[in-house]
């Protein structure tokens, strides 16, 4: 690989940057005022779990996020780049969608991207490509009073391989990243991504606050979602709580909400969780209440146990 950036030639390019930095934009765990602080965590809606409502106009993107306070109460709007993929230039368009949810008391988070390259491609010149498609999505986030974008490290090659590519586009995108006080943070979002080991080992290489994980709890595959989720804490600026079936109780089938929150909580996270809600069981809106009723009965659970052990 060409042009490899080293940890310390990445932690070189952004130390002027870095240093102006405060620590809400490099670490969103610092969000909340000193008396919310006894919470464990605080919700927020990922965009996606609303996408057949978006593709059947029955929601504005527009609106997401006075709708999202309106319909479940929740005050954290995580945004999904395809409802306005042809808006990112758009400043009035930006303006308007940070205004209704500032109107509406709901706080941006993060804007997930996808469609938009390979980080970790093999080829430089489409892994440049890539880097640079994805610095319009983070001069949006700043529009919009996010504090992150959330991205892939799809590649291809061997387990190693694959790592140091994803771990040079990462650390050339957090280039563009710090200079606009933007985290780029990544998912377990398939192939290699999917296992916490390499994920870890890509935030280990990259070796820079602006990078982090956003640990998805359906998203491991056929790797073990909790010891996954337990590899990606100490770098996660964003959690997405990903919900499909549910029992006759509210419980999630495929997870375990109280064992995996418990690692998010014993991380010393404390920042979103969003909710994502992908399941056929119920619809969308039926989906994200079950899962906000289950994560509340959950964080009331571990508060609980909290306290007993003081």
């Amino acid at each position: 690989m060409t042009n490899n950036i080293t940890r310390r030639n990445a932690l070189r390019r952004t130390s002027g940057v870095l240093a102006g930095l405060g620590a809400i934009s490099l670490f969103p765990n610092n969000l909340f005022a000193e008396e919310e602080r006894k919470n464990l965590w605080k919700i927020s809606l990922c965009e996606y779990s609303l996408h057949r409502m978006i593709a059947a106009k029955k929601l504005d993107p527009l609106d997401f996020g006075p709708y999202t306070k309106r319909e479940f109460g929740i005050a954290g709007a995580d945004y999904w780049n395809h409802p306005f993929a042809d808006k990112v230039n758009d400043d009035s368009y930006l303006a308007e969608m940070k205004k209704r949810s500032d109107d509406a008391g709901v706080a941006g988070g993060v804007i997930l991207i996808d469609g938009e390259g390979h980080l970790g491609d093999p080829d430089e010149n489409r892994r440049v490509k890539s880097v640079k498609n994805h610095h319009k999505w983070i001069d949006a986030a700043k529009k919009m009073g996010c504090y992150a974008i959330r991205v892939n490290a799809h590649s291809s090659g061997s387990f190693e391989e694959q790592m140091k590519l994803a771990a040079d586009g990462l650390s050339r995108l957090c280039e563009y990243g710090a200079q606009n006080r933007i985290s780029v943070i990544v998912e377990n979002h398939g192939g290699c991504s999917s296992n916490g080991k390499w994920l870890s080992g890509v935030m280990k290489l990259v070796n820079n606050p602006i990078c982090g994980t956003l640990p998805d709890f359906g998203n491991f595959k056929e790797y073990d979602r909790y010891q996954g989720t337990k590899e990606l804490m100490p770098y996660a600026k964003n959690v997405s709580a990903k919900s499909r079936v549910f029992d006759k109780n509210g419980n999630e089938r495929q997870t375990d909400y109280y064992r995996i929150m418990k690692i998010v909580s014993d991380s010393g996270f404390r920042g979103w969780v969003g909710i994502e809600y992908e399941g056929g069981g119920y619809s969308e809106v039926e989906g994200i209440k079950l899962t906000l009723a289950l994560l509340n009965r959950v964080h009331a659970r571990l508060l609980k146990e909290q306290s007993h052990t003081l």
